[in-house]
């Protein structure tokens, strides 16, 4: 009985020392295989690091008004800014060999933060373009900077005639249209020989340039401005300004407003349609239409309504913007931001990735490019972009909250060129 106790207690002892040893074993393979997991992601790692090294950085500073009162503007160039990007790299953000990377600041529609803000993206961020802004007195203050650091910068979508005029500096390229092409274009869609326009505006530096600008496209075209009105801005009563359209009986009154105390509304309880004469204006975003009742029937132009392009980098727009946004369209300074990111991607490709300032403004200056409006030209003069605006007609849409741009026809580059404001 003793040598059976003692060979199973030596049976029992080598079976605890295998159990043993295999416990031991599998934990060092398990440890082993967690350690070789941690290498190779930390060489993925390292070799992402290293390929984004080799491939270096373009890097773009986008201001905008991202809160404030013109939140709304600053979101659609942003939103708009991003799909240009993804829509001119084929998805992938990398350009002529190298990465785009892009920062977003917000100017709070206040110039000197934006000139903050610039001066963080330019010695900070150590960008290689600026792009903004929603505001021209923002814009404004930051050309300067552009001019000291040698950066271009994509003006989108302020509209402020200086800034291609007597604030112009070469490094300094605009996408976004001038008050310049508005007055134009507005003088296009119904300006011709015989016509007869008045004109009404608020009494400030805004009215009486569009209202300039304007007059002299118009009477280029063989119209008369026969009365010109001024209102006090910050009036809720037009009566008496709008009774003498009426005595001096135009065929148009041409309207250049911004503000929530429109004269929609006077405009119609005067019936000044139903007297013979004709009212004109921009179509301005989706919210402003909103209160356009009134003008339903109204002739006059637009900048941008998603469904006034006819392209395929509209429809590509539209698709991927209601995809991304809960259904909705972009609105009039989406496809602004989505022509600046295409600008910036082409001349790139042009100048096989050299940023250098002074490189980009000779593969700039004439630079044709396509975008969601069609073809845009950089003018070689004042590099504000040429684009085809649209001379429309306001009609009530079933289904649709608000009176709805409705083409009446292209209105091309070469109808709505501004005249060169900076020499």
């Amino acid at each position: 009985m003793k040598k059976k106790s003692w060979l199973y207690l030596l049976v029992a002892m080598m079976l605890v020392i295998m159990a043993a040893c295999s416990k031991s074993d599998g934990g060092e393979a398990s440890t082993k295989t967690d350690d070789d997991e941690k290498a190779t992601n930390q060489s993925n790692q390292n070799e992402e690091e290293e390929e984004e090294e080799e491939l270096g950085t373009i890097k773009i500073g986008v201001l905008a008004s991202l809160t404030g009162a013109l939140e709304s503007y600053g979101k659609q160039t942003k939103q708009g800014f991003e799909l240009g990007l993804e829509y001119a790299t084929g998805g992938t953000m990398i350009v002529a060999g190298k990465k785009i990377e892009v920062v977003y600041e917000d100017t709070e529609t206040k110039p000197e933060v934006a000139v903050q803000k610039a001066t963080k993206l330019l010695e900070e961020d150590e960008v290689d373009f600026l792009v903004g802004s929603s505001s021209s007195g923002d814009t404004l203050a930051v050309l300067p900077l552009a001019e000291e650091y040698e950066k271009i910068m994509i003006v989108e979508p302020a509209v402020a005639d200086s800034i291609t005029g007597s604030e112009f500096n070469p490094y300094i390229f605009r996408t976004g249209r001038n008050s310049s092409q508005d007055a134009v274009a507005g003088a296009a869609a119904i300006a011709g020989p015989g016509v007869k326009i008045a004109t009404f505006a608020p009494d400030y530096s805004f009215g009486w340039d569009g209202i300039a600008a304007f007059k002299k496209a118009a009477e280029a075209l063989g119209a008369e401005v026969i009365i010109e009105e001024f209102a006090d801005p910050a009036a809720t009563d037009f009566t008496s300004n709008l009774q003498k359209v009426i005595e001096a009986k135009p065929d148009y009154m041409f309207v250049v407003w911004a503000g929530a105390n429109s004269p929609w509304n006077q405009i119609a309880d005067l019936k000044m349609q139903e007297k013979g004469i004709k009212i004109s204006t921009g179509a301005p975003d989706i919210p402003a239409l909103s209160i356009m009742e009134p003008l339903v029937g109204m002739e006059g132009f637009s900048v941008y309504y998603h469904t006034l392009p006819n392209n395929p980098i509209n429809d590509w727009l539209v698709k991927e913007h209601k995809a991304r946004y809960n259904g909705e369209v972009p609105d009039l300074f989406t496809p602004g931001g989505m022509s600046a990111a295409i600008a910036i991607v082409e001349a790139l490709k042009k100048s096989d990735g050299d940023a250098n300032g002074k490189t980009l403004i000779k593969v700039m200056e004439g630079m044709s490019f396509e975008t969601p409006k069609g073809k845009m030209t950089f003018r070689a003069e004042d590099h504000q972009a040429l684009q085809t605006l649209y001379s429309i007609k306001l009609e009530k849409q079933e289904g649709i909250p608000y009176p709805v741009p409705v083409l009446l026809r292209e209105l091309s580059p070469e109808e709505t060129e501004p005249p060169i404001q900076n020499k």
